[in-house]
């Protein structure tokens, strides 16, 4: 699709409800770390459009972000970036290359373990400069915390993605923002097993979260 009025409406949509959703919706899960299902969003809008598109959405975002509800400035809007982009620009990729219900949780789970360890990473590196702690002090909560917190994020990314990105595509296609699929795969419904799969992952991740909370 040519990057016409259309895909700039689309584009713009899925800003606005990716930016949206981090303002109201903010689940704290570990510590400082909170989960916010904008990620979901911009992975559907790069299954739809390209990693690439899924970058700029999440550029725009982040940087939205930066001069309106965050707290944590320039460092915080880099961090939002790579987490955004190891999870969504790696699942996008990989779906690209395989168009295929498959090819898309191939892409899921690859962006899962990419974001995962790109997270461990970038909180040794950069949490000590907007935490003011040692960098030891960091490498303690890397597994009791920041590992955790990352997998669980994937992992309700990865499920509401599968569970969210057929109704959505159907749905613009009805709008006549996105082009009828070439090779009439919007007319297949959501395999059962996929869906189960979701689900199950979705619920898992949810009660390990209420129970880190000590809710359950």
């Amino acid at each position: 699709m040519r990057l016409d009025t259309k895909k700039i409406t689309v584009i713009a949509m899925f800003c606005a409800i990716a930016y949206v959703i981090v303002v109201f919706v903010r689940i704290p899960v570990v510590m400082f770390l909170k989960y916010e299902p904008k990620d979901v969003i911009i992975t559907i809008g790069a299954f739809m459009m390209g990693p690439f598109t899924g970058f700029v959405i999440s550029l725009i975002v982040s940087l939205v972000e930066m001069f309106t509800i965050s707290d944590t400035g320039v460092i915080g809007f880099l961090m939002n970036v790579i987490s955004t982009c190891a999870f969504t620009c790696t699942a996008a990729f990989i779906y690209k290359k395989n168009h295929t219900m498959k090819g898309a949780a191939l892409g899921l789970f690859a962006g899962l373990v990419v974001m995962t360890l790109s997270m461990l990473l970038w909180n040794y590196l950069i949490t000590p400069l907007y935490l003011g702690v040692s960098r030891s002090d960091v490498v303690k909560i890397l597994v009791p915390a920041i590992l955790p917190f990352n997998l669980l994020k994937a992992g309700i990314n990865m499920a509401l993605t599968i569970l969210l990105y057929k109704p959505v595509v159907t749905a613009l296609r009805k709008a006549c923002l996105l082009p009828p699929s070439e090779t009439g795969a919007n007319k297949r419904k959501l395999n059962p097993g996929f869906m189960i799969f979701a689900l199950a992952l979705l619920a898992t991740c949810v009660l390990s979260i209420l129970a880190m909370r000590g809710i359950i």
